[in-house]
């Protein structure tokens, strides 16, 4: 199998849910990320044969999301496109996915990379496509329907979470201290402009004025640290798992320029990718990262 290798990677800043980018649809940032990666690779959107961006909640983007990411990119009608969902993990399985073509000879450059406005995801009225003959008319979140809803045991996964904590016995004060010690690193490394290479900024259309330039997370400011041990759990009435301590929604999109061996050393370029793959049961996602570094530390 051929060998595969990452030429280049960007991001755009994350917005807050509701906030700077909450009028960019999920494709308008997978675009942002996928043009400035190319850009940076060095090479042209003809060179590219396929793009594969994973993206959870696609209701209202309208068809192919990624191909729509590609083309607002810039990047021909030649190049394939495809959408994955594998919800969470659904930009890093796009990533193994164009890997994988390229481990098997079917491409030599693959742009890979997930996007997401959680901020635009509609809330939808089951019933209104036959009509609703009699009584109230409930609109379901398509946030908690698409996204952060386990089917199996119906319940949130911030359900999941509190299943996790039980288990490894993290207690609350646990979540809220390693929350706060996150909060104050995401800080101290945009400081010392740690994140700097890694970003596509976003220019944010003004009304009679200049764009605004955005190019730095906003989440990691919104953190109000005296607050942390004073707020109730959210899923569970005896939980440990609070608005503080659980994941934020967000808007934001990455994207990786994939290469053959070959064909990076055609064009000069050095750089490095391994990938490894482990599933678990939904309930059990979060202990996942902790698996995936013991399998790393064997290997």
């Amino acid at each position: 199998m051929k060998e595969v290798f990452i030429v280049s990677a960007v991001r755009t800043p994350m917005g807050s849910f509701g906030a700077s980018l909450k009028d960019f649809s999920a494709t308008k940032l997978g675009a942002i990320a996928i043009k400035e990666a190319v850009k940076r690779a060095g090479i042209s959107g003809e060179e590219v044969q396929e793009v594969l961006m994973g993206c959870v909640m696609q209701a209202g983007l309208g068809q192919a999301p990624a191909r729509q990411a590609s083309k607002f990119a810039g990047l021909p009608d030649s190049v394939n496109c495809t959408t994955v969902n594998k919800v969470c993990a659904s930009g890093m399985k796009a990533v193994m996915q164009g890997a994988q073509s390229i481990m098997l000879g079917d491409n030599d450059v693959v742009v890979a990379g997930g996007m997401e406005s959680m901020s635009n995801v509609p809330f939808y009225s089951p019933s209104m496509r036959w009509g609703n003959k009699f009584g109230n008319v409930t609109l379901e979140d398509g946030i908690a329907k698409d996204g952060l809803l386990d089917v199996y045991h119906n319940y949130p996964m911030g359900n999941a979470a509190e299943l996790c904590a039980s288990e490894c016995n993290i207690t609350r004060n646990d979540q809220d201290g390693h929350a706060i010690e996150s909060y104050k690193r995401s800080q101290a490394a945009w400081d010392a402009g740690k994140f700097d290479n890694e970003i596509a900024a976003v220019e944010i259309p003004q009304r009679n004025a200049d764009p605004k330039i955005f190019n730095k997370d906003e989440e990691p400011w919104n953190v109000k640290f005296e607050k942390i041990p004073a707020l109730k759990p959210v899923f569970i009435k005896e939980g440990t798992v609070t608005a503080a301590n659980a994941s934020t929604m967000n808007d934001g999109a990455s994207a990786l320029v994939l290469m053959s061996k070959e064909k990076m050393e055609a064009l000069g370029l050095n750089r490095w990718l391994r990938l490894s793959v482990m599933p678990m049961p939904s309930k059990r996602l979060n202990g996942l990262p902790r698996h995936l570094v013991s399998r790393f530390q064997r290997r």
